[in-house]
């Protein structure tokens, strides 16, 4: 067990994190959206070449991102959420005017968007929305759009049959718009291309109407793609291959295989690579593929995570690496001999907190039987002085999963006495495609459920937890699955919950989240809230409140449109028809999770007193 010190919460809030980074074309500078060092999510620039401390482009807030630079690496396309209702405006922002936001879309708009890409000679950006133009009115599907960027003149290209989450990418001389549809079936994914002109839009990758693919151009204008589906059949691992668009042929790079298995793709900016990602036990090996070569390279470290981001010379990659006891640092390594010692660690996100890596608790592995034999794997966070008090922090998703990563939530709880397990139950990724896909055997709330209370009963078994003394909490589907355990265990396993974000009413949520999230419900639950009643009915947390005999903290941000407020409205009014009591937290200015730094520093303030005196 490690030797550790009460953390201070302010001093936790000072560790910034590193949400995304893009690299400039020209190699020189790298663009972050990072937290915690503003009081919402801001862009900074970090100087490859001089050494220098990031610099802010800009401060607002709001939740401001980084989508895309231009071509000439002389400005960067910023998306800005107002309020975390998910309607992004873009802005253009210069290198040398930081902090001016030149607006391209405008303002509080009706709709969701997704991507803003340039093009490659920097003449249109391209994104996604779901809103028509001509009647100006918001729609069930998101269009594809290419916007002038001189003129601001619109021009929708391609509009899909069916809602589903949609991603973009432009081919690196202009040619096409590369996307994906759900035409077939909610839970697969097949890709098309379209024109900037909108005159041809075509299907190029299908693989069966429930294949999971994902894809994106290379910088020689190939497709590279992944598929857990070939055939017909679906393995455990996908398969990799490039898609030539001239020939309409396909070079296979990796099949689904048990010994050398692969999970994901991503292709980095402004570089000649693929990463093939191998997710196994939670724990994500980059394995990096030349195209020109035709070499491939394991650059996993013997401890914590590398994510490789781009490569800027011979031998040496830009790349971030963390761990439970090391925020995301921005680096630079060789991807032939990842050794730690040898990183050249370009920020230090701990240095301004004052907390020491040996400040913080580590996660170790934690392995149990769950019902069926399936065995579930999670990590267990163990305080140097225990409160004798257990809490089950839930993952998000489902389809995601936690990893062995810096965790504020976690650690601040730890750091009080409180033993912390944070298990990867069935549906989680980070564990082959039969895993992920055994949460659709009998849908959410089901097996799943069992997955965390067996994880209670090892924790009883081993010492790490006591009868009576375990909450739970989560956001998102973590929300959801604390509303199921508190209305569905015993008080001996789960005595407090706080649903943070989660769904109570299925039904309710179904018809008020947005347009490309109703798909997702159908392929979990197995249709439509029409398809199958019963299954709605049955795993809707609101139907079982009065089995609660806990303590009950409602977390909730009031702008979220992905879980919304409906779902804490219906449930308040069945708790108090069942004379249940409970307490309330709820941000006005919050969407889907906390993450103004003032809400986090509530919340997290609130969820220790809870656990303190619920258990």
């Amino acid at each position: 067990m490690h030797v550790a010190r009460s953390l201070d919460l302010d001093a936790l809030l000072a560790i910034p994190k590193i949400d995304s980074v893009i690299i400039s074309p020209n190699k020189k500078y790298a663009a972050i959206t990072i937290t915690r060092i503003h009081e919402n999510y801001d862009v900074f620039l970090c100087d490859l070449e001089s050494g220098r401390e990031m610099v802010p482009l800009t401060r607002t807030p709001e939740y401001t991102f980084m989508t895309d630079w231009a071509p000439d690496s002389k400005s960067i396309i910023v998306g800005e959420d107002i309020g975390r209702n998910e309607r992004v405006t873009l802005y253009r922002i210069f290198l040398d005017s930081p902090f001016d936001m030149i607006t391209l879309t405008p303002k509080n708009p009706p709709h969701y968007m997704r991507g803003g890409y340039f093009s490659p000679n920097g003449d249109f950006i391209a994104y996604a929305v779901n809103y028509d133009y001509e009647i100006r009115k918001e729609t069930e599907t998101f269009r594809i759009i290419i916007q002038d960027i001189e003129s601001g003149k619109r021009t929708t290209i391609a509009r899909p049959d069916k809602p589903s989450y949609t991603s973009l990418s432009i081919h690196p001389k202009g040619r096409y718009i590369l996307y994906n549809r759900s035409d077939e079936d909610p839970s697969g994914i097949q890709w098309w291309t379209v024109t900037p002109q909108g005159d041809e839009d075509r299907e190029i990758l299908n693989f069966g109407s429930t294949a999971k693919v994902s894809a994106s151009w290379t910088y020689d204008g190939r497709v590279a793609f992944c598929t857990d589906t070939i055939d017909g059949e679906r393995y455990d691992s996908v398969a990799i291959g490039l898609f030539d668009p001239s020939s309409e042929k396909i070079e296979w790079l990796a099949m689904p295989s048990d010994d050398e298995p692969y999970d994901d793709i991503a292709v980095p900016k402004q570089s000649k690579h693929l990463i093939m990602i191998r997710e196994r036990e939670g724990k994500r090996k980059p394995f990096i593929y030349d195209l020109e070569h035709e070499t491939i390279t394991d650059s996993t470290p013997a401890v914590g995570n590398l994510w490789p981001i781009s490569p800027l010379s011979l031998g040496k990659w830009l790349g971030i690496y963390y761990s439970s006891t090391s925020p995301k640092n921005l680096i630079k390594f060789n991807p032939f001999s990842p050794i730690i010692k040898e990183f050249e660690f370009l920020t230090d996100m701990l240095k301004a907190s004052g907390i020491q890596p040996s400040d913080l608790t580590p996660a170790e592995e934690h392995r149990w039987i769950s019902v069926d034999n399936t065995m579930i794997h999670g990590w267990l966070y163990r305080p140097q002085f225990s409160n004798s008090r257990t809490i089950i922090k839930i993952h998000g998703g489902p389809t995601a999963h936690s990893e062995d990563a810096l965790d504020i939530d976690i650690q601040y709880l730890c750091s009080l006495g409180f033993t912390i397990l944070n298990p990867n139950y069935r549906g989680s990724t980070g564990y082959g495609v039969n895993f992920r896909e055994l949460i659709k055997k009998d849908g959410w709330g089901g097996k799943d459920l069992d997955d965390v209370r067996t994880g209670i009963s090892s924790l009883f078994e081993n010492g790490y937890a006591n009868p009576n003394r375990v909450g739970i909490f989560g956001t998102s589907y973590g929300g959801y699955m604390s509303w199921n355990a508190i209305t569905h265990f015993s008080r001996q396993d789960i005595a407090a919950a706080a649903p943070i974000c989660g769904m109570t009413d299925l039904v309710l949520d179904y018809e008020t989240t947005r347009p490309d999230l109703r798909p997702y419900s159908e392929e979990m639950l197995g249709g439509s809230p029409k398809d199958v009643p019963q299954i709605y009915y049955e795993r809707s947390p609101i139907n079982h409140v009065s089995n609660i005999k806990g303590k009950l903290l409602i977390v909730q941000g009031l702008r979220d449109p992905n879980v919304t407020k409906a779902n804490v409205d219906a449930v308040e009014k069945r708790l108090n028809e069942c004379n249940i009591r409970y307490e309330k937290l709820v941000f006005d200015d919050e969407g889907h999770g906390v993450i103004r730094e003032d809400n986090v520093k509530a919340l997290l303030k609130r969820l220790a007193e809870f656990f303190e005196l619920s258990l």
